[in-house]
C-alpha cells in the first residue's frame, strides 16, 4: 500500500507532517502538497499553459519522500495519478485546519484533492478539524490554530484509513471526515452524515469599500453570520455537537429533466429539421 498525502494549506502545514506520520503504520507515505496556500481551491487544476508549474523536492521529518508542487492540491493529485511520484494506492489529503462541512465542501481544496483522486480511480480521503473563533472574535490566524490538537484528528484518520486498507470498496470512493477540535476523551462519538446546507458559521454578506486614491476601485468587506444548530445527523451538525462526522461523497451524475417545456420547445425549434 502506497499512500499519497496533501493538503490545501501548503507544504510546510503542521496539520500535513501530523497526518502523513500517522500515515506511516498503513504504508509506504509519500507527501505531494502545494507550495503554498490554496484553501478554496476545490478541485482545480489551474491553467496548465500559463502557470508551467515546477515540482521541488523537499525535506518533512519522518517522511522518507516528500515534494511541493507550484499549483493547487488537485493538481498534486493529478500529477501523481499520472505516474509522475511512482504508484499510488490511496489519497488522504488534511489535516485541514477549519470544517469542510456543509457548502464548505464544494470549494475545498481538501475535498477537491480527493475528489480528483476518484477520478482517477484512486480512492480519497479528506480530514477535517473544526477551528474556533476565525473571522469573529479577531484573532489572528496563527493564533488559532497554535489551540489545533492535531493528534486527535490524526488518531481518527488512523482508523478509518485502517478500514479503508482492510476491507477496500469495490470501486474508488470518497470519504469526508471532519474532527472536532477537541481531546480524544472529549469527543462525544462518531457518526455518518448528510451534507448539510451550511457551514458552522458562514460569511453573511460582502460590501465594497471604496479604496483611498483609486478611482473605481473596492475592497471586499466581509462578515460573519451567527454559528448555525443543523440537525445531528448532518456533517454539521454532527461536528457542532462534538462528534465524529463521516460522509461518503457522491459523484455529480445527471438528474431527470426539469419540467422545463421552454427549454424542450426552444432546443426543439432551433435543432430540429
Amino acid at each position: 500500500m502506497r499512500i499519497l498525502v496533501t493538503n490545501d494549506d501548503g507544504i510546510d502545514s503542521v496539520g500535513l507532517h501530523v497526518l502523513a506520520r500517522a500515515m506511516r503504520e498503513h504504508g509506504d507515505v509519500v507527501i505531494v502538497a502545494p507550495d503554498s496556500e490554496y484553501s478554496g481551491a476545490g478541485a482545480a487544476i489551474g491553467a496548465l499553459h500559463v502557470m508551467h508549474p515546477e515540482v521541488h523536492k523537499v525535506d518533512v521529518e519522518g517522511i522518507d519522500e516528500s515534494w511541493s508542487v507550484t499549483g493547487a492540491p488537485a493538481l498534486c493529485v493529478m500529477f501523481a495519478r499520472l505516474g509522475a511520484f511512482g504508484p499510488v494506492d490511496l489519497v488522504v489529503s488534511g489535516i485541514n485546519p477549519g470544517a469542510n462541512v456543509g457548502r464548505s465542501v464544494y470549494h475545498s481544496g481538501t475535498v477537491g484533492a480527493a475528489l480528483t483522486a476518484r477520478n482517477g480511480k484512486i480512492s480519497g480521503v479528506a480530514v477535517s478539524q473544526s477551528i474556533e473563533g476565525f473571522g469573529v472574535d479577531g484573532q489572528a490566524w496563527e493564533e488559532i490554530i497554535q489551540g489545533q490538537l492535531w493528534e486527535s484528528a490524526a488518531e481518527v484518520a488512523s482508523v478509518v484509513v485502517r478500514g479503508l486498507v482492510a476491507d477496500p470498496p469495490s470501486e474508488a470512493q470518497v470519504l469526508n471526515v471532519n474532527v472536532p477540535n477537541l481531546p480524544m476523551e472529549e469527543i462525544k462519538g462518531w457518526r455518518y452524515t448528510e451534507v448539510g446546507l451550511l457551514p458552522p458559521r458562514a460569511v453573511s454578506s460582502a460590501t465594497l469599500r471604496p479604496i483611498e486614491g483609486r478611482s473605481e476601485a473596492f475592497h471586499v468587506d466581509m462578515s460573519w453570520g451567527d454559528a448555525v444548530d443543523l440537525p445531528v445527523a448532518t456533517d454539521t451538525g454532527a461536528l457542532m455537537h462534538g462528534e465524529v462526522s463521516v460522509t461518503w461523497l457522491s459523484k455529480i451524475s445527471a438528474m431527470e429533466p426539469a419540467e422545463d417545456l421552454s427549454i424542450v420547445a426552444g432546443l426543439d425549434t432551433l435543432l430540429t429539421r
